[in-house]
């Protein structure tokens, strides 16, 4: 009984306000935006692995894109529960486009650590642009980063929704 209350407690939850909305997505949109103008002012500037700046462009723009949709009013899911046309398209291109963007970040790993460490000096003929090289290297290790904070918090999470629920049983029990 107690799980089916936790359950519709998580589904209810509060709706951030406007303001938060908007300042959350431009602080998402900020890494995207920066791949795109490093990306695209670099494109001929990594002759050690040329794929590393079109690696950057595209990742941007399609992070960008996902960011868009997911402002429109398709996303939203409607009152009574049910998912119109609209919304199943809508999550059918975001899982699409999520899809892809996890392919392509397997490719850019790839791309970015074969050439670690990459050579800076511009008088040879295989180099990279330092600027270049160490943001694409930095901004893919952030994410693994990123993905090991989640996975450890998430894991903390669950410890102490169990030992919560351990204890609120043992009360049950007295």
């Amino acid at each position: 009984m107690e799980d089916r209350a936790l359950l519709q407690n998580i589904r209810q939850t509060p709706k951030p306000s406007t303001p938060v909305l908007v300042i959350s997505k431009l602080i998402v949109a900020a890494l995207p935006v920066a791949q795109v103008a490093i990306g695209g002012m670099n494109l001929k500037s990594c002759p050690q692995q040329p794929y590393i700046p079109i690696y950057l462009v595209v990742s941007g723009v399609f992070s960008l894109v996902l960011a868009l949709l997911s402002c429109l009013p398709c996303t939203r899911e409607q009152e009574d529960g049910e998912q119109s046309l609209a919304s199943s398209l809508c999550t059918l291109w975001n899982s699409l486009v999520s899809l892809f963007l996890f392919c392509w970040f397997i490719a850019g790993n790839v791309w970015i650590y074969s050439i670690y460490p990459a050579k800076y000096d511009e008088k040879e003929t295989l180099y990279c642009n330092k600027s270049l090289y160490l943001f694409a290297f930095w901004s893919t290790t952030l994410m693994y980063i990123l993905l090991g904070v989640f996975f450890v918090g998430g894991c903390c999470m669950l410890f102490c929704m169990c030992l919560c629920r351990g204890s609120s049983s043992r009360e049950d029990d007295v």
